[in-house]
């Protein structure tokens, strides 16, 4: 009998598979029933719909990253880190390359599907931060998460394009994203700092 996490791992491969072939709009319970070889009450038992299948593929991607790679080096820059965090989660991505241009071009178009979606890549980017040792938690995590997915977003656009061996093209979009967000960042402490230094003076 095949345990329930072994089910789980079987309907998200069948489930994306089928993604990457009819998209996102025709694709129904017993299709996947179906393509992972369950019942219908087999399926209906580990996932009650295909937002909870897509909930689920989060967790495996984030999981893939949070177990890979080293512990995050308190001598990178922060920058560094987060660079080294989503290129692992765009690695981790890699096998489902086609299914996640699919889900991206109908979440344009489709508000169910993107509003599944968002929430759960903020979700998944609080624990991307987590994985560069950048705090994710309270007020400040949250505009952190979010800004993050602003970048992560951006670059999934450019690495659904990239075909290249080396992914030069993508890591250049990243960089050049997480080099403008520092320096927002550090404009914004800049200002704070004299905002505070001409408070003190009055």
């Amino acid at each position: 009998m095949a345990r329930p996490a072994d089910i789980t791992e079987t309907v998200i491969d069948a489930a994306f598979g089928l993604i990457a072939e009819h998209g996102w709009r025709r694709l129904t319970m017993r299709d996947i029933a179906d393509a992972s070889g369950l019942s219908a009450a087999e399926l209906h038992a580990a996932f009650l719909s295909k937002h909870g299948i897509l909930r689920a593929f989060q967790r495996r991607i984030d999981a893939a990253v949070l177990s890979s790679g080293e512990p995050p080096d308190a001598d990178d820059s922060t920058r560094d880190r987060l660079f080294d965090v989503v290129m692992r989660r765009l690695d981790a991505l890699a096998p489902y390359k086609p299914a996640i241009a699919r889900l991206r071009r109908e979440a344009m178009c489709r508000p169910s599907l993107l509003a599944c979606i968002v929430p759960d890549t903020l979700v998944s980017m609080a624990w991307m931060l987590e994985a560069a040792g950048v705090g994710g938690d309270g007020p400040a995590g949250i505009v952190r998460a979010k800004v993050l997915a602003a970048v992560y977003l951006s670059v999934l656009d450019v690495w659904l394009k990239d075909d290249s061996p080396d992914m030069a093209s993508t890591m250049a979009a990243l960089d050049k994203r997480l080099e403008r967000v520092e320096m927002a960042v550090h404009t914004c402490r800049k200002a704070c700092q004299r905002h505070e230094n001409g408070a003190l003076q009055k």
